[in-house]
């Protein structure tokens, strides 16, 4: 019989003899653990687990029981097939670092992600997603067309059967609705001067602030406004005699940074939501 590695992740409320029921199915059906990690949050009073396994027959052979073993625990969880790369959406407006990291390093298989397509509101990475071969949605917006723009992203989304979608340097607010929709698939990056330097050049405002560091945050989206559940964060130190423009070269490579390590978490299962804080078993 065929084995296929799958990744187990699962939370339940805290409770005794969680491990042993799941690492004995596991055992049942002749699964070999590859990889297990968990972690007991008692601020929550909640359990998770992430499981690699190999499994023979796959997942056909172990989905039922693994159900009813999770209803007994009051258990959230996910099975998913290892080897399967991540069908990945990502969107951005003009600047390319980030949606050119991301690219190059699927290309290269280092980012375990199948690009679905690239969404922009504008044209002018439209080469950059050429070079790659990654199929190329412009999307116009303005005021009066946002909900007519995010109903054609949707659709892109469905067709596409896009898991991921991640937020590459896009300038552009997602309504609370399409966030409810989305939650947990939607990553974004932004620099980590938020909220001390909101709206327009952050990097000159904290060039004139005189500041000492500067970072990324890689976070999922939520329809508060930069403050969802956090992913991955840096920073890089910055000098007096940092220009602005030193400032955002310094700041755009750990925004690329960042951001591939948050969707290469996600694309590994490695991530769970624990309220608005995240677990990641690396």
């Amino acid at each position: 019989m065929t084995s296929e590695t799958l990744i187990f992740t699962m939370y339940s409320p805290d409770q005794p003899g969680i491990v042993y029921a799941v690492t004995g199915l596991l055992a049942s059906v002749g699964g070999n653990i590859l990889e297990s990690q968990q972690y007991n949050d008692a601020a929550t009073d909640r359990f998770f687990i992430r499981i690699k396994a190999n499994v023979p027959g796959g997942r056909s052979t172990i989905e039922a029981a693994f159900a009813q073993l999770a209803a007994n625990f009051q258990m959230t969880f996910t099975i998913s097939e290892a080897p399967r790369p991540t069908r990945t959406l990502i969107m951005a407006s003009k600047e390319a670092h980030c949606l050119s990291d991301l690219l190059t390093k699927q290309h290269d298989g280092r980012l375990p992600i199948e690009i679905a397509g690239v969404v922009s509101n504008h044209e002018i990475l439209r080469p950059l997603a050429d070079f790659y071969k990654a199929d190329y949605f412009h999307i116009p917006i303005t005021k009066e067309t946002k909900a007519a723009a995010e109903e054609k992203l949707l659709e892109i989304i469905e067709e596409r059967k896009v898991e991921l979608v991640v937020l590459a340097r896009y300038m552009q607010i997602i309504s609370p609705e399409l966030c409810e929709k989305l939650a947990g698939s939607i990553i974004n990056i932004h620099h980590s001067f938020l909220p001390s330097f909101k709206g327009a050049r952050p990097y000159a405002q904290a060039h004139a602030r005189g500041v000492k560091l500067i970072g990324a945050t890689a976070h999922y989206v939520t329809s508060d406004l930069d403050e969802g559940p956090i992913i991955e964060q840096d920073v890089v130190r910055v000098y007096h005699d940092d220009t602005p423009a030193d400032l955002a070269v310094k700041g755009a490579e750990v925004e690329r940074q960042v951001l591939s390590r948050a969707v290469r978490w996600h694309a590994e299962h490695r991530i769970l939501l624990n309220g608005t804080r995240t677990v990641i078993f690396n």
